[in-house]
């Protein structure tokens, strides 16, 4: 019986041991909320204060920061909005204690080599507007607050006090909703920094392209434009667009028409065939009444040759946009043919035996060659389905 007992402790043990380094390998980081932001008006949907979580460089990198906004994509009316404020998108009381690290934020060498000492910050998404909204008045019927670009000044203002005032690297990054947000805010990241701080920005599945969906309609312009109205968004697109933007200044939600003027140096990673796009952008639920294109945008094996042409049309025209600019020679590209959607955040993706590669280079190499200038990186696929290191589609999917 003893011997039992001594045995099952020793498994229990075993267990327990396992877990605290699992958790290490995930690098869970515990969340930092903004207490004092409340008085300044910057908010979660739901008036709740914004939140991010924070591990601390060390070593080389203690004077180096990354800077990486969470996604979710958008609310572009009251009711999508009333339907996020009581989830972690739209208040930080939803929002989990601790985050796990992994890809980009990891703090692992082996997997990270060029960030993992880095200062790693994961800014939370709370407001649906990808961090630019901004409007005084409370909506008092259903007590919602439009403030992503108060959110976004005031924990940047927070981070630089905790030392990234005297950062001798930084990068803005995000991931969907939030790589759009690392388009629209980087040159005005890149100003709040001191000359002599080596600044650049990083997107993941950011792009988000201007075009007409399968029905020669345009539901994302339509969309995107609902976003700015609600959230008084056009006033904190990047001026250097909107001056150019008159007549409609809300298209400079789209990053090809912001990158023409951008000066900082950024990263585009983009799958070519971006999942979430090839669903929203190019064949919308609510443009295909027949649902013709339901299997084709699950899984890109289903689609009809008439279907995959028009597939391959759209990623020639994100490449086309991608190559516009006036510091195009200082814009980095990891643009791989898989049917994927935000890649550098998961160890799976960013730099394990099975991520995606083009050339033969992983993401985590390209990126981190492009920022130390080891080597410039224009890394451009084939198209699909030419690729055999992209993942297999789930048919559950």
């Amino acid at each position: 019986m003893i011997g039992a007992r001594l045995i099952h402790q020793q498994w229990l043990s075993i267990v327990i041991c396992g877990l605290i380094l699992l958790k290490a390998d995930a690098g869970s980081v515990g969340i930092t909320y903004l207490q004092n932001a409340v008085a300044k008006g910057a908010v979660c949907l739901d008036g709740s204060p914004p939140a991010y979580h924070f591990d601390k460089g060390f070593g080389a990198g203690v004077d180096n920061w990354l800077v990486h906004m969470e996604g979710g994509g958008w609310c572009e009316d009251v009711a999508k909005c009333v339907s996020r404020r009581n989830t972690d998108l739209g208040s930080s009381k939803q929002m989990v204690k601790q985050f796990g690290f992994s890809g980009l934020l990891s703090s692992q060498q082996k997997s990270n080599p060029d960030f993992y000492n880095w200062n790693r910050i994961k800014v939370r998404y709370c407001d649906g507007s990808s961090f630019t909204g901004d409007v005084e008045a409370v909506d008092p019927a259903n007590n919602l607050f439009f403030r992503g670009n108060r959110i976004w000044e005031v924990i940047i203002e927070d981070l630089l006090a905790k030392g990234m005032r005297n950062a001798k690297n930084a990068i803005l990054s995000g991931c969907s909703a939030g790589g759009l947000a690392s388009i629209l805010h980087c040159d005005r990241f890149r100003s709040l920094l001191p000359a002599t701080t080596k600044v650049k920005c990083i997107s993941d599945a950011g792009f988000f392209m201007h075009a007409n969906d399968v029905s020669g309609g345009k539901h994302i312009e339509e969309f995107y434009g609902k976003v700015a109205r609600l959230h008084g968004s056009v006033k904190n697109l990047p001026a250097s667009c909107t001056s150019r933007m008159k007549m409609k200044p809300e298209l400079c939600f789209f990053p090809q028409y912001v990158v023409q003027t951008m000066q900082t140096p950024i990263f585009f990673i983009n799958a070519a065939y971006d999942s979430w796009q090839i669903k929203n952008v190019l064949a919308p639920t609510a443009v295909d009444s027949g649902k013709a294109w339901k299997s084709c945008k699950l899984d890109l094996t289903k689609c009809t040759p008439a279907q995959l042409k028009i597939i391959q049309d759209f990623r020639t025209q994100m490449l086309s946009a991608l190559s516009g600019g006036v510091n195009s020679s200082s814009r980095g590209l990891f643009i791989d043919s898989c049917y994927a959607h935000c890649q550098a955040g998961k160890q799976i993706t960013w730099s394990s035996d099975s991520s995606p590669a083009v050339g033969n280079t992983k993401i985590a190499k390209a990126v981190g060659d492009w920022y130390y200038e080891r080597s410039p990186v224009q890394k451009i696929d084939c198209p699909y389905p030419c690729n055999p290191s992209c993942p297999k589609v789930d048919d559950s999917d």
